[in-house]
């Protein structure tokens, strides 16, 4: 039973410095697929290595992974100021994205763009439509071509200041991607090896995929309507492009009639079944759009289980959506044993694997 009557100190931590993973494992001397796993069930926290992940799943587990793969969607462009940074986020379709302008890794904006203003990135020319509602670091831009063949010619991963050094692409790609389109990483499948799949399906644990195609995450800060419950009203989080095929909602739809156990891989899948889930009829339907779901402790989950993802920040609509997973004692346990046992956050960091009390 997940709790309701939340307040913004409960998603509020103390996380000491240094506990960022400024290089990918591979570049700290580590497989991909050892870094450190967390497992959780209720007041329980154990310890082990990512590769060790079947080892916590039971035969007929289903996994849920998301197959978008990342693009090189940090772009130099240049505006009526001078030079900045371009971060596109999310594809609209005809030439309409929404970007989040820097002036760079570790300095956010908003840099001063209006409605209006031309700026150009590589060989494109873009026109300023608006600001997003309520999020002025986030703005409309309309390109006069293909910005994806711009981040071929020009672009590079998104990266934030707390990283040590720029990465190849090739280290943003998880082991399923297949269909490109993600501005940041869905970076709780990275670990995943081809000797992590096999294990698991030695195990007896499904895979099934899905795809969201995640965009900047940089705007995961401090969020007041986790306090005021006005999340109804007011929706911080913009929409993303989703897709839940039939196969996959056949699967989880059969997983939860079983009573077998549905893990979602990352916060990304959670917002695509649960925009795929239908109240009515008790099942995960086949779905595509744009998602804006936001899920919190009052609104709940209908379909996840458990959630395998990273190490979040306080005050955050991801960690409000382990509260609504897990609940908050159990949350606030597993960070407390994180951090006191020094696991490292963001992208190239540690994982967390939440699982019911059996």
């Amino acid at each position: 039973m997940t709790d309701v009557g939340m307040e913004l100190a409960d998603f509020s931590f103390d996380r000491p410095s240094g506990l960022d993973a400024t290089l990918p494992p591979e570049a700290r001397g580590l497989a991909r697929d050892d870094v450190r796993l967390l497992v959780s069930r209720g007041g329980e926290h154990a310890h082990a290595r990512f590769f060790e992940l079947a080892e916590f799943l039971d035969p007929g587990d289903l996994l849920v992974v998301n197959d978008s793969g990342t693009l090189a969607a940090s772009l130099p462009a240049t505006g009526p100021d001078g030079e900045f940074l371009l971060n596109a986020s999310t594809d609209y379709g005809g030439g309409l994205w929404l970007v989040e302008p820097r002036f760079g890794p570790a300095e956010p904006g908003p840099i001063g763009l209006r409605p209006g203003d031309e700026i150009s990135v590589s060989a494109l020319v873009g026109r300023v439509v608006a600001h997003y509602p309520e999020i002025p670091r986030l703005t409309f831009v309309r390109f006069d071509g293909d910005l994806r063949e711009a981040m071929v010619d020009a672009g590079e991963p998104i990266r934030y200041g707390y990283l040590a050094e720029p990465q190849p692409l090739s280290a943003y790609q998880t082991h399923f991607a297949a269909r490109p389109g993600s501005a940041e990483m869905p970076s709780a499948a990275r670990p995943f090896t081809e000797r992590v799949v096999e294990r698991l399906r030695g195990a007896g644990v499904g895979i099934a995929t899905l795809t969201l195609h995640a965009g900047v995450s940089s705007l995961e800060v401090e969020y007041d309507a986790l306090e005021c419950g006005c999340e109804d009203d007011w929706n911080p989080l913009y929409g993303e492009p989703f897709e839940v095929p039939a196969a996959t909602a056949r699967a989880v739809t059969a997983a939860k009639r079983d009573g077998r156990r549905v893990v979602a891989v990352g916060t990304t899948v959670v917002r695509a079944l649960e925009s795929a889930f239908d109240a009515d009829g008790g099942s995960v339907r086949p779905a595509s759009g744009f998602t804006r779901a936001f899920v919190t402790p009052r609104r709940g989950v209908a379909v996840p289980d458990g959630l395998l993802t990273g190490m979040h920040d306080p005050e955050t609509t991801h960690l409000a959506m382990l509260h609504a997973i897990a609940g908050r004692e159990t949350i606030r346990g597993a960070y407390d044993a994180a951090i006191a046992a020094g696991y490292l956050w963001h992208e190239f960091g540690d994982s967390h694997l939440v699982l019911p009390e059996r």
